[in-house]
């Protein structure tokens, strides 16, 4: 997130505003202000949460179902952040759609559109053969929906809380990248570091780049909602096509 003072609004119209998201021309946004101790607690909720959910993974599946602990993850790391680092979410990025500039709406729903459009194409004869099968209200529930929230969580935790505090103490760009081989080399993956090489690598370079997008693009913005929402869009589609037929 940018270090000015204040908000700026949107410079140029037209066309030209619809086009300042894809080159993350954002507004700037004032930098979240919150001392040592705040910080220090978001640190620890980031392990706290992600510790959680490996146990819940663990020990609660498959007696809890997906379409109910993701949902409980997302709103327990809020929580956390909320009353226990003290912290308002507008302070990790999560601002009222009121306060959102032009450009960052606009850029939204682009994304919103390209995303609800790309990502069936490329999984069309998939997607097909899920929604002609007799499974496909459980397959939405079982899968979609859970990795939809699945996707906002790791924003949170990883470019929200985690981001947002090494970034503080460290500055922008160190910030980002620090988050960004933590979300790609830890927890969240390290089920490739068991993969053959041939596997491993590309995931893990393919992570490393859309986390990297996503954490320049929280920085550039501010907007928490963009990369949360659109994460889990892709999260959502993406292990609901490549998972095990139904």
């Amino acid at each position: 997130m940018t270090k000015s003072d204040s908000s700026v609004p949107s410079r140029g119209g037209g066309v030209l505003l619809h086009l300042r998201g894809h080159v993350l021309l954002f507004d700037p946004k004032a930098a979240p202000a919150y001392d040592a101790s705040a910080g220090s607690r978001l640190l620890l909720i980031a392990v706290a949460l992600e510790a959680l959910r490996l146990l819940a993974v663990r020990w609660l599946l498959p007696a809890v179902h997906l379409l109910i602990l993701i949902p409980l993850l997302l709103v327990c790391a809020l929580a956390l952040v909320r009353f226990v680092a003290g912290l308002r979410l507008r302070q990790i990025g999560l601002y009222p759609w009121s306060e959102w500039s032009p450009v960052e709406k606009s850029y939204f729903i682009q994304l919103l559109v390209l995303a609800n459009i790309v990502f069936p194409l490329v999984f069309l004869d998939r997607l097909r053969l899920i929604l002609a099968g007799p499974a496909a209200v459980s397959v939405l529930l079982n899968v979609f929906v859970p990795y939809l929230f699945f996707g906002f969580y790791q924003e949170v935790v990883y470019r929200g809380i985690l981001q947002s505090e090494l970034a503080r103490r460290w500055g922008a760009w160190i910030g980002v990248l620090i988050a960004n081989v933590l979300y790609t080399f830890g927890p969240l993956h390290w089920n490739y570091f068991s993969a053959r090489g041939s596997v491993a690598i590309p995931m893990f370079a393919a992570i490393f780049a859309i986390g990297l997008f996503f954490g320049v693009l929280f920085r550039r913005s501010g907007n928490l909602w963009i990369v949360a929402v659109i994460h889990g869009i892709g999260n959502a589609y993406i292990v609901t096509c490549l998972s095990r037929p139904h």
